[in-house]
């Protein structure tokens, strides 16, 4: 008997030192992980070995960037463990991360048909989906995760921002506005809210909320000009002027903010300005440009230079040939600045002879002047 006693006794002893060696030693991986040591934690987990070590040993290689050994590891853990949803969740999001979508997706599709209903589950199911284009499956998951919990807020982005992207600007408020009620300054939100608005011509409406993101420390160029241009659209002189002028601060963004300042005082009537702002654009912009010279020739016209505007609008138009509309300008142009009838005649019917499907009422009025100019060459040879 006492013998027996003895022999519990020491092995009780034995398994108290094992289980204190051991919880040692977790303590020390625990330690090194936290301080980022994970080469050195995941030696110190392997000592150890039971299933919370061998999840800090697949997090420590997703830590350091060996995805490929951290994928095995949870897949190894998941084989041992398949009902551990930790590893499966985690291993999801790797699988996704690391653009294996297919496989991430049955970690989610297992995940969502659980029990647990979590909406996270949901939310990574729907971004598996989006990254292959499957739009209405993406949507169908993150709507569960808001059904399940209606301030879930990276899922009513993820919707807010498809329907303003698809500019179904009521259906993204819906969304959108739900999130903003749980996080009234969230920036994300904010920015889908003022171009649902944008994108729907609202202008006045868009204003408010772009000026919020400046508030909210959002100084982006991207703020700037929106918000310029819906001063412009507004019209609000003053306002977009000064915004333009802000613009201009942002070195890749010069030619879009010299373009909305010539814009601008264009439609201010301030020509001189509007050529100025408008030649800097030019001057800028690293791409084609036919809407800037278009808009010179407009000024030049204006300010009575025909010649000057005739060169601007054939610039125009060589830029992008599929406009014809810019090639008329210059036939009406021609018309105006050369005397000869012949030398007339042959822009417009070089016109006729470019673009034989032109719409009907500019195809008319040009038939009628080739007419005309055809009589004025009799009565002249008469």
């Amino acid at each position: 008997m006492l013998k027996t006693k003895v022999r519990y006794l020491s092995l009780l002893i034995l398994f108290s030192f094992q289980a204190g060696a051991q919880t040692s030693a977790l303590s020390v991986a625990d330690s090194l992980f936290a301080l980022g040591n994970y080469a050195s934690a995941i030696n110190a987990y392997a000592k150890v070995g039971d299933k919370k070590s061998n999840l800090h040993i697949a997090r420590a290689y997703n830590a350091i960037g060996n995805y490929d050994k951290s994928i095995a590891q949870y897949t190894s853990i998941l084989e041992r463990n398949p009902n551990f949803d930790l590893a499966r969740f985690e291993l999801g999001k790797l699988l996704l991360k690391t653009k294996n979508f297919k496989p991430a997706m049955e970690m989610f599709n297992v995940l969502v048909s659980s029990e647990e209903k979590n909406p996270e589950y949901f939310y990574y199911l729907g971004r598996t989906y989006e990254a292959v284009n499957q739009t209405g499956n993406a949507n169908k998951a993150f709507k569960n995760a808001v059904e399940m919990d209606s301030t879930h807020l990276r899922s009513l982005y993820a919707l807010g921002k498809y329907y303003v992207g698809q500019e179904i600007k009521d259906s993204a408020l819906v969304y959108i506005d739900k999130g903003l009620q749980f996080y009234e300054n969230d920036v994300a939100m904010i920015n889908l809210k003022a171009l649902a608005f944008y994108n729907n011509g609202q202008f006045q409406l868009a204003i408010p909320h772009f000026e919020r993101l400046l508030e909210l420390g959002e100084e982006k160029p991207f703020v700037y000009e929106k918000l310029a241009y819906c001063y412009f659209r507004n019209w609000e002189p003053e306002k977009a002027l000064d915004t333009y002028h802000k613009l201009t601060s942002f070195p890749d963004k010069l030619a879009v903010a010299y373009a909305g300042l010539g814009d601008v005082y264009f439609k201010e009537k301030e020509l001189d300005s509007a050529q100025f702002y408008i030649e800097k654009s030019i001057e800028e912009r690293m791409a084609l440009f036919p809407r800037e010279y278009a808009s010179l020739g407009r000024i030049a016209r204006l300010k009575g230079q025909t010649k000057k505007s005739m060169d601007y609008y054939v610039k125009a138009w060589e830029e992008n040939k599929e406009n014809y509309y810019n090639y008329y300008q210059v036939c009406v142009l021609a018309d105006e600045y050369y005397k000869d009838p012949k030398t007339r005649l042959n822009y417009y019917e070089k016109l006729l002879e470019m673009y034989p499907d032109l719409v009907p009422w500019l195809e008319e009025r040009v038939k009628n002047r080739i007419t005309e100019i055809k009589e004025e060459i009799h009565f002249v040879g008469n």
